[in-house]
C-alpha cells in the first residue's frame, strides 16, 4: 500500500502515538499530522470494520514518506543521516487472530523478514529483545534490529519488531467474527522493511575501500548496474 502522510488524530489515538508522542510530531494548521511511520494510516484503512476469519492473517507492505522533529534526541545524531526529519520507509504490518501463539508466530516471521534483508545486504547485525522499560505504549514485546556502523564502532537500529495484542485494534475497533460467531478484537504487528536514508549508513561504511571506493552489495548490483562506486578524480 502506498499509504498518507498526512492522517486524522484519531489515527494516532488509536496507534498509540498520542498523546505519549505528540510532541514529536508536526502539526498542520489543519489539526492534521505528519505521521513518523506508515503504521498509523494502514491501521486506520480498517478502522471500524468487520473482518472475516478465514482473510486473516492480512499482511501488509506500507510505503510512505515519513516525518519527525526528533525533539527527544537531546541533541544526538545531529549531523549525518541517521537521524533525520523527514525520510521514506517501508512498513510491515499484520493483523492476525485473537491469539498469543499467533501473535507470537508472526512476530517471529516480520523480524525474520527484516533480517533476511540485511543478510542479503551481508551487512552484520544481531537481534535485541527490549527490556520493558524501553518498549512503546501497548507493545507487548520488541526487538530492535542493529546493523553494525564501523566508524561509531557500535551496532545501531535500522529495524524495529513489535505485537500489540489487541491494544491498537481496541482502540481502532477492528474485529473479525470467530467460528462461533462472537466478534474478537484483531491482534496487530508491525516491523520496518526498509527505512531510508537510515539503512544507508550501514551499507556505505561496512562496504568502502581505503581509496573511499563503495563496493556495492551483491545483491543491488543488478539494480545499479556496476559493483563500485567511484570517487571522482
Amino acid at each position: 500500500m502506498f499509504v498518507p502522510s498526512l492522517v486524522k488524530r484519531v489515527n494516532f489515538l488509536g496507534t498509540g502515538y498520542i498523546p505519549q508522542s505528540e510532541e514529536d510530531l508536526f502539526k498542520t494548521q489543519d489539526e492534521l499530522y505528519l505521521a513518523g511511520t506508515g503504521e498509523v494510516a494502514t491501521m486506520g484503512y480498517y478502522m471500524g470494520e468487520i473482518l472475516e476469519k478465514k482473510d486473516l492473517p492480512i499482511k501488509l507492505a506500507a510505503y510512505s514518506p515519513c516525518f519527525r522533529r526528533e525533539i527527544g534526541a537531546h541533541g544526538k545524531d545531529t549531523k549525518g543521516i541517521i537521524r533525520v526529519h523527514e525520510f521514506h520507509k517501508w512498513e510491515q504490518v499484520i493483523l492476525c487472530e485473537a491469539n498469543h501463539e499467533e501473535s507470537v508466530r508472526w512476530h517471529e516471521h516480520l523480524t525474520e523478514n527484516a533480517e533476511e534483508m540485511l543478510q542479503g545486504l551481508k551487512i552484520p547485525y544481531h537481534v535485541v529483545v527490549n527490556c520493558g522499560g524501553d518498549i512503546g505504549l501497548g507493545q507487548v514485546k520488541k526487538y530492535d534490529i542493529e546493523a553494525w556502523v564501523p566508524s561509531e564502532k557500535k551496532y545501531r537500529e535500522t529495524h524495529s519488531s513489535s505485537y500489540f495484542h489487541d491494544f491498537q485494534t481496541r482502540r481502532l475497533s477492528i474485529r473479525y467474527r470467530d467460528d462461533d460467531g462472537a466478534l474478537r478484537f484483531v491482534h496487530s504487528l508491525n516491523n520496518t522493511a526498509l527505512a531510508i536514508p537510515r539503512i544507508l549508513v550501514p551499507v556505505i561504511e561496512n562496504y568502502q575501500e581505503a581509496d573511499g571506493s563503495i563496493r556495492i552489495p551483491e545483491a543491488l548490483v543488478p539494480y545499479m548496474g556496476k559493483d563500485k562506486i567511484v570517487p571522482k578524480a
